[in-house]
């Protein structure tokens, strides 16, 4: 059964719409099961209805045009339970409902389990036989995990097949919708940019030529260039290789002859594809099928293929010229994972917004989008991203929802949203010189987090008091190694001195979890309970002590650096830290420097670090609190999983506790406490944070004004009464509800979510 799961898997990610993917697995089953009938109903949103869309065994005259309503029949009621339904005769149960012109009344058993994909119901498969008898156990189980498989698969397929069609073709799909993650917030109406790394196949668009013959001369040089490559590899192991061993080089190259490989992406490139396009899909099919044969030699040859189209794709890509991404007006990048990296590589006055089908709303690359104030939706796992290259777009970063080939009232609509949020920026620009102060007189700091050297600019005209936050990683995710003590030391110093003399907390490298360094990799099974942060750092001494060593130079003359160490868990790795931290200032005044020691603070990130506040307390001079990680720690959400991302709650009354709890100790031992999560870039999250006693409240530029005009516009007192109010609160949906009616009686509606067209 495992080996027949994975060559309907296989066979269905190679096929070529979602009809013919329906069609292999009905017949796959049907075989597979030796029963006389499969059939697959999908439901048809637009009528309410589940429609037959695929059938081995009932008369296919049927297929698109039998159909149950939704409370109809048995697959209405399997599709109701969300379970198994398992018969010995279909026709005696209650809801059983006679399909006209299926031919079905010749079957008796009957076995229908739900397809489901994120909590939806999108359909049933089923199973018949004319023997009356119940399906085995072994038999059920077998088709739940089939139809669990197949859920995302069959999404994926639909979702494809609708965007096949080019948007000159009179047949585009008005306000197709693909639901992600909130990445930051915003709305975008641009043309797509997809963007695919380096050498990956899987990644590499559709794009539409008209220069054909140019293309092919492209491709075939890239395809000399190979065959070059594996003469001179041949020809160096000659005397290693025994002959048989020597024949696969031969077999190489004749793959990429004119009638193999080489002519089937010729011929596509003719139909109109560009180079890069059709050897993608060439690959990508030929491997699906050695993949799927029996004989293992043969099998393994998939690999084989994957290998040689990669080499040809480096070729093309590097035919390509320098790594740059050109982008129209309003682009809307798409990538399978967006990085700093490709963030880095983009001319920011062309990007309108940006898409990952990988990630959360609390990624790493999700709060740089927000630092940068452009409007980004994650985790669009089920989106067809190759094939909506160039295509129209609306990207609505309020509620992660992207619509491709919008209509005018569609945009006219979203439009008016993107202009009422302008007049909102431009009355809060005018906060910029006035303090963060309640109606009551208390005044909150409001810092900022950057990573970029465009943060900078950005946090100063947004009227940023300090930097609460420097992630120091950063300029080491952009490099091809790690840059040195006088790089580090050019780096810091820029930010620096544009903030002097306003404090600058920098954090020590913070790598692993989401964070990977390109020449650094770490591999593990759970990478976020792994080496990261702090860990890494101390085990290498040779990268932490250069880096200080940088950030002490830099602060020279200055006076306004602050260090902060990540994923802290225990005071021995605080005091290990600084006595390191001591050393390095030794070192540096003997070679002549004028240094003043810095302060010193921890994050406190994890659980461990949570209940330890006092003790760190009495060892440093600030802390500061992590919610991203720390939320994501306490409620065990990977916070780059789209499948769990709804499970991720800032407000949840756990989270809440913990912060507050933070708060308590640290005023008991008079140390500094800040915030520099992105709870404090949410104006309800800042109404309750300054609640607790948060001294300073650290977040992204872009959000800075709002939560200035929010705390200015309530008191003190009125901030712990809702505080009050919410600890006695175990429903984070609710508090959440509380919250947007507290903004909604201050007037200060139009500073949360705006009212989304449905």
């Amino acid at each position: 059964m495992l080996e027949l799961l994975r060559k309907i898997v296989q066979e269905v990610s190679a096929a070529s719409n979602v009809e013919a993917a329906l069609k292999l697995i009905v017949r796959r089953i049907q075989r597979g099961m030796n029963t006389e009938v499969c059939s697959i109903f999908l439901l048809d949103e637009s009528t309410e209805r589940f429609v037959l869309r695929a059938t081995q065994g009932l008369n296919r005259k049927a297929v698109g045009r039998a159909s149950l309503a939704t409370s109809e029949g048995i697959v209405g009621l399997v599709a109701k339970r969300a379970e198994p339904i398992n018969l010995e005769d279909a026709e005696s149960h209650p809801a059983f409902c006679y399909l006209k012109d299926s031919g079905e009344e010749r079957f008796h058993s009957f076995l229908g389990v739900p397809i489901i994909h994120h909590r939806e119901v999108l359909g049933v498969l089923v199973v018949q036989q004319q023997e009356c008898r119940r399906f085995d156990e072994s038999e059920e189980a077998f088709l739940v995990t089939i139809s669990a498989q197949l859920a995302a698969v069959i999404v994926h397929a639909e979702a494809s097949g609708a965007m096949v069609e080019s948007p000159e073709s009179g047949h585009k799909t008005i306000d197709r919708r693909f639901e992600g993650v909130p990445g930051a917030p915003g709305v975008a109406i641009g043309q797509v940019v997809v963007v695919s790394p380096q050498a990956n196949l899987d990644a590499v668009p559709n794009k539409r030529i008209t220069d054909v013959d140019t293309e092919v001369a492209f491709f075939e040089n890239a395809l000399e260039r190979v065959r070059s490559d594996i003469r001179r590899v041949s020809a160096k192991l000659s005397r290693r290789l025994r002959h048989d061993e020597q024949a696969l080089f031969d077999v190489y190259l004749k793959m990429l002859e004119d009638n193999a490989l080489a002519g089937e992406v010729v011929g596509r490139i003719r139909d109109g594809n560009w180079a890069q396009g059709a050897l993608s899909s060439v690959i990508s099919e030929n491997a699906q099928q050695f993949a799927m044969m029996e004989d293992p030699y043969l099998r393994e040859r998939a690999s084989d293929v994957r290998d040689l189209g990669r080499r040809v794709l480096a070729y093309l890509q590097e035919g390509d010229g320098p790594r740059t991404i050109e982008l129209p007006d309003n682009a809307i990048l798409v990538a399978d994972e967006l990085s700093p990296a490709i963030l880095g590589e983009v001319p920011q006055d062309k990007l309108a917004g940006l898409i990952s089908v990988k990630g959360s709303g609390n990624s790493h690359a999700a709060i740089l989008a927000r630092s940068m104030g452009i409007p980004t939706i994650m985790g669009i796992v089920d989106l067809p991203y190759r094939h909506l290259h160039e295509r129209q777009v609306i990207l609505d970063g309020f509620a992660g929802r992207l619509y491709v080939d919008p209509s005018e009232e569609l945009v006219s609509a979203y439009q008016d949203i993107v202009k009422e949020q302008q007049e909102v920026a431009a009355g809060l620009a005018q906060l910029k010189e006035l303090p963060a102060v309640t109606t009551d007189g208390e005044r909150v700091p409001l810092w900022v987090n950057t990573g970029l050297l465009a943060d900078v600019e950005r946090s100063l005209e947004r009227g940023a008091e300090g930097i609460g936050l420097y992630r120091t990683e950063i300029p080491f995710m952009v490099r091809d190694f790690f840059p040195s003590e006088q790089e580090q030391l050019e780096i810091y110093r820029r930010q620096l001195e544009a903030f002097a003399p306003r404090p600058v907390t920098m954090r020590t490298l913070d790598i692993g979890g989401d964070k990977a360094l390109p020449y650094f990799p770490i591999e593990e099974e759970n990478p976020f309970l792994g080496w990261r942060g702090i860990r890494v750092t101390l085990d290498h001494p040779e990268i932490f002590l250069v880096q200080i060593r940088a950030m002490l130079r830099a602060n020279e003359g200055l006076g306004n650096l602050r260090i902060m160490l990540p994923m802290v868990t225990s005071v021995q790795e605080v005091d290990e830290a600084k006595r390191m931290l001591e050393r390095a200032i030794t070192e540096l005044r003997e070679e002549g420097h004028q240094i003043d020691p810095p302060e010193v603070g921890v994050m406190i990130e994890v659980p461990a670090a949570v209940y330890q506040v006092k003790r760190f307390a009495k060892r440093v001079d600030f802390i500061s609190v992590g919610s991203n990680d720390l939320a994501q720690y306490i409620l065990a959400v990977d916070r780059n999983n789209p499948r769990v991302a709804n499970l991720y709650m800032a407000y949840h009354p756990a989270v809440l506790r913990a912060l507050e709890h933070i708060a308590r100790e640290a005023q008991q031992e008079s140390v500094q406490l800040s915030i520099c999560g992105e709870m404090a870039a949410d104006p309800g999250g800042a109404m309750l944070l300054m609640a607790m006693g948060y001294d300073v409240l650290s977040m992204n530029a872009t959000n800075l004004p709002r939560v200035k005009s929010i705390i200015r516009s309530i008191s003190m007192q009125q901030a712990r009464e809702l505080l009050e109010t919410v600890l006695q609160m175990d429903d984070a949906e609710k508090i959440q509800q509380l919250i947007s009616q507290t903004l909604k009686q201050l007037g200060l509606s139009r500073l949360s979510q705006p009212q989304l067209p449905d």
